[in-house]
C-alpha cells in the first residue's frame, strides 16, 4: 500500500484537526475548552486509526497525512 493512499475518513479527521488547531489560534477570552476536547478526541481518532497498522513507518506515513491535508485546504482556498 502506497503511503498516500490514506482512507477518506482518515484525511477528514485531520482536516478536522488542522481546522480545530486553527480556530485555537484565534484570540478569544472564551469557549477554548470545547476546541481542546474536539482537539484531544481528534488526536485520539488520529493515533488508534487502523491505516497506522498496514505502513511500516508511521512517523513518515503521519507526516505525510499532514502535507497532504494542507496542500488540499490551499488549493481550495485558492
Amino acid at each position: 500500500m502506497d503511503v498516500t493512499d490514506f482512507p477518506d475518513d482518515l484525511v477528514q479527521t485531520q482536516h478536522a484537526w488542522n481546522a480545530t488547531y486553527a480556530a485555537l489560534a484565534v484570540p478569544r477570552l472564551r469557549d477554548t475548552t470545547a476546541l481542546r476536547r474536539r482537539l484531544l478526541l481528534l488526536s485520539g481518532r488520529l493515533w488508534w486509526h487502523p491505516y497506522r497498522e498496514t505502513v511500516p513507518s508511521v512517523s513518515a506515513a503521519r507526516s505525510e497525512l499532514r502535507q497532504l491535508v494542507r496542500a488540499r485546504g490551499a488549493v481550495r482556498a485558492a
